[in-house]
């Protein structure tokens, strides 16, 4: 039995205790065996349910999910700490110096009227902090680790910010019909298929991020949709006792349409 004092209520501190009694020696086998890289899909999964929570707009799920993040990074701290390179001090200190050399409007004597203008402030600052001297050297700091709709949209605006862009959607959808006739090209010929898809893909990103739509969530809404007019193709082929994998396409497609016209 470990040396701990239950309570009422908990603050950060105890659950800084608790992850490390819990990767002591006389704390839990499971977690005395992670490492960063075994827990790193945790932490991933983890924060995309507290974003969860936030599209639900339940504040008491996402006090629960932000527990579960904050785990995640005390837990991560903790195997640091461990090794002797660094503790959560250690992050929240970083941190702090960080959002005061990012905020000289407020800790300095820089001016920020409005939202936009702290945002060149915040781009220009970050770039002087990770020494990037070139918009190349932005764009490979993009980390390869986001979801690749989100990775493709941070490396355009970065092109954008120095000019390199279109002024508006339709030449970006002129371009992305010409991606998409190299893609058919790329499947008659049978080559370059992989490298043409990414192209059209990457275009689609170009027209989504200059109409100012998410492309994530865009593409969430459509996987919904999708669902929602296969179940309806679904029940209507049960209503007629039949099973979709022995019907054929076109009278699926057939169903498919009728659900989409109604849904």
């Amino acid at each position: 039995m470990v040396n701990f004092q239950c309570k009422d209520a908990y603050t950060v501190e105890d659950l800084r205790r608790i992850i490390a009694l819990l990767r002591s020696e006389d704390g839990c086998p499971w977690d005395r065996e992670q490492t960063h890289e075994s827990i790193r899909r945790n932490f991933i999964e983890e924060t995309y349910e507290a974003c969860e929570a936030i599209d639900a707009k339940d504040s008491d799920l996402l006090c629960e999910e932000l527990g579960d993040v904050l785990t995640q990074v005390i837990f991560h701290a903790e195997i640091e700490e461990e090794a002797g390179r660094f503790d959560l001090n250690d992050v929240a200190d970083v941190t702090c110096k960080k959002l005061i050399f990012r905020h000289p409007h407020i800790f300095g004597d820089a001016q920020a009227s409005d939202a936009a203008q702290v945002l060149l402030n915040w781009d220009e600052l970050k770039r002087r902090e990770k020494c990037h001297e070139t918009t190349t050297q932005a764009m490979e700091a993009v980390a390869r680790s986001l979801p690749a709709t989100w990775r493709a949209e941070k490396i355009q605006d970065k092109a954008r910010k120095v000019g390199f862009d279109w002024p508006d959607a339709p030449p970006a959808v002129d371009k992305l019909e010409e991606e998409l006739t190299e893609l058919k090209a790329a499947i008659t010929g049978g080559t370059g298929i992989r490298e043409e898809l990414g192209d059209l893909l990457f275009s689609v990103i170009n027209v989504a991020r200059l109409l100012e739509i998410d492309p994530e969530a865009a593409l969430h809404e459509a996987s919904d949709k999708f669902i929602r007019r296969f179940a309806y193709l679904e029940q209507a082929a049960a209503d007629r006792g039949q099973v979709l994998s022995s019907m054929p396409l076109d009278e699926m497609e057939a169903l498919y349409q009728e659900g989409k016209a109604r849904l």
